[in-house]
């Protein structure tokens, strides 16, 4: 078994010290280099699909171009609108720039996942793990930031003092308080199997036994399928990415929450944006694909944690840049229908079925007669559901047509 960290022991001295500061170092650092680089990559990967040119002029291949960006926004007026409620209108772009710092915080990033090491690797003559911090609660930690991001959101269109901005806020918090249940129901579906809130004992529970070692045992593959997919789909609602992009829709809010900013405040907007979309993928890769987990070839076996943690990650982060250059935004209620009607009862029904099965194994049923009896239940469930809906929604135009009647 591996040493446990000396600073979760309570033993500090200058090693670990060193090693805290070497994390906040790396990990924040990562994170800001990851934004920039996923800015350039998203402007010059959708330009290619829009046979544009894209990013050409700041540096090799534009790559230098948002931090010209990042510059020109530092020294642009800075605007305070006359009705604006001045503190909160300050204070909104850091609510929703800080917790997607906090979330990345407990993302694993990197490791060696074997039965012997437990995902920790040795730095100045210590074992540790190769994130920020493991919390027992990791989950919930990254589901409280998910929800305190609306709130920048929220309070950015409302103090704005202008109805556009305050239209797009109300759009957020709806959508955000919408897709946030289903996002949790997935997660906890993650935490059934994984059987931990920790971040690292859910990469760890899934590490080893997959396809090559990059991606889990296949009964989580086969369980979490459902989870995953709706994971995906709620988060990019979460993060306001086409085709769910109703919170700044141009063609009818302006800009949306933002209109009113300018300067470095709308470049804090910018960034949390990007951020968040790296964190979010960061999210999906340590619940469902193992994190960092991987084989290694050659070399010191600690390498290669982060180096399939990125692959991992490139793959999303490019996803979320074909969605954006591929699908046309939803109406507002298909949005609010693929929510409440398809994404929450479906997470629900699955986590019941997950649950089910736990129950299964404990008890030694037969898990195949035990699966195929809870789809069954679920999807009789959902028909049902979906039928009870369609004839009260029949019943209300019947209802409204014989009013609209002379």
């Amino acid at each position: 078994m591996f040493a446990v960290d000396p600073l979760l022991a309570g033993h500090i001295g200058l090693a670990e010290v060193l090693i805290v500061l070497l994390k906040v170092v790396v990990t924040f650092g990562l994170l800001l280099v990851s934004v920039l680089f996923m800015i350039w990559f998203e402007r010059k990967l959708h330009a290619d699909m829009s046979n544009r040119l894209g990013p050409n002029r700041a540096g090799p291949f534009g790559i230098l171009q948002t931090l010209a960006d990042g510059i020109k926004f530092f020294f642009k007026e800075d605007l305070l609108p006359d009705r604006a409620d001045k503190r909160v209108f300050i204070l909104a772009p850091f609510l929703s720039l800080v917790p997607a710092f906090l979330v990345f915080s407990v993302i694993p990033i990197g490791g060696v996942f074997t039965e012997e090491k437990q995902g920790a690797v040795r730095l100045f003559g210590h074992e540790t793990f190769l994130q920020l911090a493991d919390p027992p609660i990791g989950v919930l930690l990254i589901l409280a930031c998910s929800s305190i991001a609306v709130y920048g959101v929220m309070l950015a269109g409302w103090s704005s003092g202008s109805k556009y901005p305050l239209l797009g806020s109300v759009r957020a918090s709806a959508q955000m308080v919408s897709y946030e249940a289903a996002l949790g129901l997935s997660v906890v579906a993650v935490v059934l199997l994984a059987g931990s809130l920790s971040t690292h004992d859910i990469v760890m529970s899934q590490a080893g036994d997959g396809f090559l070692g990059v991606v889990p045992h296949w009964n989580v593959i086969v369980t979490g399928v459902v989870p995953f997919v709706i994971f995906v789909i709620a988060g990019t609602a979460e993060l306001n990415r086409p085709p769910f992009d109703l919170v700044e829709a141009e063609q009818e809010l302006v800009g949306g929450f933002h209109t009113e900013y300018s300067s470095i405040r709308f470049a804090l907007f910018f960034l949390a944006e990007f951020m968040n979309t790296v964190t979010m993928s960061a999210i999906i890769v340590t619940l469902f694909l193992g994190g960092p987990a991987g084989p290694t070839f050659f070399g010191p076996d600690w390498i290669w944690g982060p180096l399939w943690f990125v692959a991992k990650l490139f793959c999303f982060l490019f996803m979320f840049v074909w969605l954006r250059a591929t699908l046309p935004r939803f109406r507002y209620d298909q949005l609010m229908d693929l929510g409440w009607k398809v994404l929450i009862p479906l997470s629900l029904g699955w986590m019941l079925l997950i649950a089910t099965l736990n129950i299964a194994r404990d008890e030694d049923w037969n898990p195949y007669l035990v699966g195929i009896g809870g789809l069954v239940a679920i999807f009789g469930a959902y028909a049902m559901l979906l039928g009870a809906m369609r004839t009260a929604q029949r019943r209300r135009a019947a209802a409204d047509l014989e009013g609209s009647t002379p």
